[in-house]
C-alpha cells in the first residue's frame, strides 16, 4: 500500500530540565511524562497516524508534547508509538530535546502500552501520562493535577460533558468516591447515564504502575488491557484515587474522527482570535482568522476577512492587512499596509510599506522603509530598499535593490541559467523601464535609467540611459494575410 506524504519535518524545541517539582507535602518530585501514540486512528479512514494529523498547523502529538514541557517534566517525554511508528519518528527527528521513542508492536490496550514504557522510564518518581489524541490539554490542567494529587495517590483528570458517548464512565458511591472506570462497551444502561468522563489523563506513583499493571487483565467487550482498570486494583490495596476537572471540558477532548478534528480546530482559533481581540486587535469576523502558530501584535491592529497566520508572526502597531492574506514566519513593521489577496512568506517588512494587491513575498525577502510592492509582483530572495517601489507585473528574485528605485511593469530578474541562481544589483536611484528583462549577473549603477522594451545583459553605468532592443521600423505596402471567405454549400 502506498501511503500519502507526511507533513514536512518542523524543528521543535521544547523546554525540559526542569527544576524539581515541590509537592504539596513540602517533599520534592521527579516528573517524567509518557504520552500514548501507538494507534492508527482507524475513525480517521487515514493512512496517516491519527497524531500526525494537524489542529492549527500542528501535529496533534505535537501539541501534547508542548504541554507536557510546559508543565515542568524533568526529561523529555517517553512517546509509545505501534502504527507507522518509525515514521512518527522521521517527523519529530528535530526535535530538542529528542523524544525516548518505545515501540508497541501489537496494540493490545493502553495498560499494555504503559507498560511497554516502563522500562524506558528515566529514575523519577511520578509519571505523567497523556494520550496522544488530547491537543488541546493546558498547561495549566497539568499542572493542577501535579500540584493538588496528594503523595502516594493516583491522580486523573475526568470531565463533565453533555453528550459522554463513546468515553469511559466514572462510576462514583453515594459518597463520591469513585469506585472505578467503566468503558462505554462493557457499561450497564444506567452507567451510560452518567456524564462524568474519564479523559485519559493520569498521574501515577511510578511504584504503582510496577506493581498494578501486570494484574490486569483482558477480560472485556474489547480483549484489551483497559488502563482503566487499575482503579479497582488500587482501590483494593487502599490506594487513593484523586480526581479533578479542567477549566474547560473541551480541553480534554479527544479526537477519533474528521468531525472531531474539525471541532476542536474551531474551539482553538475562537481561543486565539479572543486573545488577540483582548489585546486590542481588530477582527472584522473572528470566525474567518485562522492561526497556526504563535502572533505577537502591537496596538491598533486591523485584520479582515480569511487571513491565515502560519509560524512565527510579529506584527507592528498600526498595521492593516486585507482580506484573503496568508502569511507565514513573517514580521511586518508599524504603519505597513497589507492589501488584499497576498501571500507572504519567511519575510522581514519594514514600517510604512505597501505591499499588494495580490502580491507574493517569498523566503529570504526584507523590505525597507516606505517601500511599495504592487499587484501581481511576485519578490524572492531579495533587499528592496528605502522608498522604492515595484508597483506591478513583475518578478525580482535574488537582488540587492537600493534606494529610491523605480521598477516599471512587466520587469522581471533573469536570475537562473538553468544550473545557478544569479544576483541582480541596482543601486539607488534608478530608474528601470516597462518590460525590461535583466539578465544576471549584472549591476546597475546609481541612478542608471533603462529604457522600456530593453533586455540588459551588460552593467548599465550610473547617470546614463541605457537601451537594448531592437531597432523600429515600418515596412511600406505590408498586408495583413486574411482568411478566405468560406462559400455556402447548396444542395
Amino acid at each position: 500500500m502506498e501511503f500519502p506524504a507526511l507533513p514536512p519535518h518542523k524543528s521543535v524545541q521544547l523546554g525540559y530540565n526542569a527544576p524539581l517539582q515541590e509537592h504539596p507535602t513540602g517533599t520534592t518530585m521527579t516528573l517524567c511524562t509518557v504520552i500514548l501514540a501507538a494507534g492508527n486512528g482507524k475513525r480517521m479512514h487515514s493512512a496517516l497516524p491519527k497524531v500526525l494529523h494537524l489542529l492549527a498547523g500542528r501535529p496533534l502529538l505535537e501539541h501534547v508534547m508542548r504541554a507536557a514541557a510546559a508543565v515542568g517534566s524533568s526529561h523529555p517525554p517517553v512517546i509509545v508509538t505501534g502504527y507507522r511508528g518509525e515514521d512518527i519518528q522521521k517527523h519529530f527527528v528535530l526535535t530538542r530535546p529528542e523524544p525516548i521513542w518505545v515501540t508497541q508492536p501489537e496494540q493490545l490496550g493502553t495498560a499494555h502500552a504503559l507498560q511497554t514504557a516502563l522500562s524506558a522510564l528515566p529514575k523519577c518518581t511520578t509519571v505523567l501520562v497523556l494520550p496522544g489524541d488530547v491537543p488541546l490539554v493546558s498547561a495549566a490542567t497539568l499542572k493542577k493535577l501535579v500540584s493538588e494529587t496528594p503523595k502516594d495517590t493516583i491522580g486523573l483528570v475526568t470531565a463533565t460533558l453533555p453528550d459522554p458517548t463513546g468515553l469511559g464512565r466514572i462510576v462514583r458511591d453515594s459518597h463520591g468516591h469513585i469506585q472505578k472506570i467503566i468503558e462505554e462497551k462493557d457499561a450497564a444502561r444506567e452507567e451510560k447515564n452518567i456524564t462524568e468522563i474519564n479523559s485519559g489523563i493520569w498521574l501515577f506513583p511510578e511504584k504503582y504502575l510496577h506493581a498494578l499493571l501486570p494484574k490486569i487483565s483482558q477480560k472485556n467487550a474489547q480483549g484489551e488491557f483497559y488502563l482503566t482498570d487499575i482503579i479497582e486494583l488500587a482501590l483494593a490495596e487502599g490506594i487513593a484515587i484523586h480526581a479533578i476537572q479542567p477549566e474547560h471540558a473541551m480541553e480534554v477532548s479527544g479526537i477519533n474522527t474528521r468531525k472531531e478534528l474539525a471541532r476542536l480546530e474551531r474551539y482553538y482559533q475562537k481561543q486565539q482570535t479572543e486573545k488577540l481581540m483582548a489585546k486590542g486587535v481588530t477582527l472584522l469576523d473572528p470566525a474567518r482568522t485562522d492561526i497556526r502558530g504563535d502572533i505577537v501584535t502591537g496596538q491598533d491592529v486591523t485584520i479582515d476577512i480569511n487571513v491565515i497566520f502560519e509560524g512565527k508572526i510579529t506584527i507592528g502597531s498600526n498595521v492593516q492587512i486585507g482580506p484573503n492574506c496568508v502569511l507565514r514566519n513573517v514580521i511586518i513593521g508599524d504603519n505597513t499596509v497589507i492589501r488584499a489577496n497576498s501571500v507572504i512568506e519567511e519575510a522581514d517588512i519594514a514600517e510604512h510599506c505597501i505591499v499588494g494587491p495580490f502580491a507574493r513575498i517569498r523566503p529570504g525577502t526584507r523590505l525597507e522603509t516606505g517601500s511599495m510592492v504592487g499587484n501581481f509582483v511576485e519578490i524572492k530572495n531579495s533587499h528592496i530598499g528605502e522608498g522604492s517601489k515595484i508597483s506591478h507585473l513583475s518578478y525580482v528574485g535574488d537582488c540587492e535593490m537600493g534606494k529610491q528605485v523605480n521598477v516599471g511593469a512587466g520587469t522581471i530578474t533573469c536570475n537562473y541559467d538553468g544550473a545557478k541562481k544569479h544576483r541582480t544589483h541596482v543601486g539607488d536611484g534608478v530608474f528601470i523601464g516597462s518590460n525590461s528583462a535583466l539578465v544576471a549577473p549584472l549591476t546597475l549603477h546609481r541612478r542608471a535609467t533603462i529604457g522600456a522594451g530593453s533586455v540588459i545583459t551588460q552593467d548599465a553605468p550610473e547617470d546614463a540611459l541605457t537601451v537594448a532592443r531592437a531597432k523600429q521600423r515600418t515596412v511600406p505596402g505590408w498586408r495583413r494575410p486574411e482568411k478566405a471567405e468560406k462559400t455556402e454549400k447548396h444542395s
